[in-house]
């Protein structure tokens, strides 16, 4: 399925070369914008195709605004923030809201922490008075944190340090940046995630949790004004908080290339490329994220794309190859190149292929063909998005939860499709240079040496 780009890699929950789009679906219908005098923002937009309604809750907190000794404890809150208040114990929350016929879950980024309910549209009291409820009034038990963190250490094992992609990618960001939170893996460092106390979750609760943090965004078959008067009722008593102090967090420059080998079980070599380029920040003004975006689409995203067709389909030398640009956020950016070697090949030999493929776009640049592929996958991907109430209110989340506005979406893709070929040139010679770049290889090495690991429990839902 066609896919838009920029946004993609911060809705993602790995943001390893999944087509990470700034060219997503604009929702559709009328979006109504209320503040109540505790902070809380609320956001609804009117979709009446269908009785329902997806209720989300933003926190303006995720890993970046952890430190060191405590990274993993934006995530582990949120598994915990399931365990119950005094009004509604431990697992009645997903019982209360499946029993009313919908479904619930969560999920934490670098950026940000969200819950969302999808009910029946008469049920949004419910998922209203319970978010308001553990907002403000979480009993964080020392038994059951002690459970769920040794549950949060599985799926670490699980999703990370038992997958060499999750393995290469975590080594990378982590060598990539030095000063910036983002070089820490959302989920945490297993060495913190053995220290955390219910203290250290309790204290970033108490810091973080609050109105003045927080927008809710309601997409569905409602009347605005009546959200508004729920929220009221539901939100308006939970005072405002003092929120921490947030400091400017600047990554020094990097003075040269960087490398890296992680050895990790595995069948293949792998090579991740990762080059420090511009986020997108004033819409308005901006045209290189744009182009950066533009040439993620040309150089990747489906089979006609350049990578795959040449390094996979023409030349044989690559079972994948793919590119991303993740350019939304409250951080650095960061454009990436991947390759994992056929039979016979090595990880060097995919990194060379790479930069032969990125010197070919600033020596050739690109054609309009291809730029017009890309154009009309955004036309797609509008289209196709618009049927999703879902995807409609996790971007208005996205969006205004880094500091981006949902009003801007039919700018993005205004400025997408305006950018040219000359453009798309000009980043890549501009940014993918080696002065910027970070290189990680992975080494694979016998399988047999791996543990064998088991998934989570089927009962843990909630995740980054």
């Amino acid at each position: 399925m066609p896919r838009s780009r920029l946004l993609l890699a911060a809705l993602c929950a790995l943001p390893l070369l999944l087509p990470s789009p700034l060219l997503a679906a604009r929702p559709t219908g009328d979006v109504a914008v209320r503040e109540l005098d505790n902070g809380l923002r609320v956001i609804v937009k009117t979709d009446r195709r269908a009785p329902v309604v997806v209720s989300m809750v933003w926190y303006r907190v995720g890993s970046m605004d952890e430190h060191n000794g405590i990274t993993g404890v934006a995530h582990v809150l949120e598994h915990m923030m399931f365990k119950g208040t005094r009004r509604v114990p431990a697992g009645e929350f997903s019982r209360l809201i499946a029993a009313a016929g919908g479904r619930d879950n969560a999920f934490t980024s670098r950026d940000y922490t969200a819950y969302f309910q999808i009910l029946q549209k008469t049920e949004l009291p419910l998922s209203l008075r319970l978010e308001a409820d553990r907002m403000n009034n979480l009993l964080l038990s020392r038994d059951e944190f002690a459970k769920e963190i040794k549950v949060v250490m599985e799926e670490r094992r699980w999703r990370t340090d038992d997958r060499p992609q999750s393995v290469l990618y975590e080594r990378l960001m982590a060598s990539a940046l030095k000063a910036h939170p983002y070089r820490h893996p959302v989920i945490g460092w297993m060495s913190d995630l053995e220290t955390l106390t219910v203290e250290d979750t309790q204290r970033f609760y108490d810091q973080w949790y609050g109105p003045n943090n927080a927008t809710v965004v309601i997409v569905g078959d409602v009347v605005a004004e009546e959200v508004f008067a729920l929220a009221q009722k539901y939100f308006g008593r939970i005072p405002r908080k003092t929120l921490p102090q947030r400091k400017a967090q600047t990554e020094p420059p990097q003075l040269g290339i960087q490398r890296l080998t992680v050895k990790a079980p595995a069948e293949q070599a792998q090579v991740l490329m990762a080059w420090r380029v511009p986020r997108l920040q004033k819409p308005a003004e901006e045209w290189e994220p744009y182009a950066l975006d533009m040439l993620e689409g040309v150089l990747s995203g489906n089979a006609a794309a350049r990578l795959p067709q040449r390094l996979v389909r023409d030349q044989r030398i690559a079972v994948s190859a793919g590119a991303g640009y993740e350019g939304v956020g409250r951080g650095p950016g960061f454009f990436l190149l991947a390759g994992t070697p056929v039979a016979g090949r090595s990880a060097a030999d995919i990194e060379a292929a790479l930069r032969r493929e990125l010197q070919r776009v600033v020596d050739e640049g690109v054609s309009e063909a291809e730029l017009n592929r890309v154009r009309a996958q955004i036309i797609s991907a509008d289209v196709y998005q618009r049927d999703s109430m879902f995807f409609q209110a996790r971007l208005i989340g996205v969006l205004e939860t880094v500091g981006l506005s949902y009003r801007d979406l039919d700018l993005f893709i205004e400025r997408l499709q305006a950018i040219t070929a000359e453009q798309v040139r000009e980043v890549a010679r501009k940014y993918l240079v080696d002065d910027q770049l970070t290189v990680a290889y992975l080494d694979p090495q016998p399988l047999d040496s791996a543990a064998p690991r088991i998934k989570p429990p089927a009962g843990v839902r909630h995740g980054n």
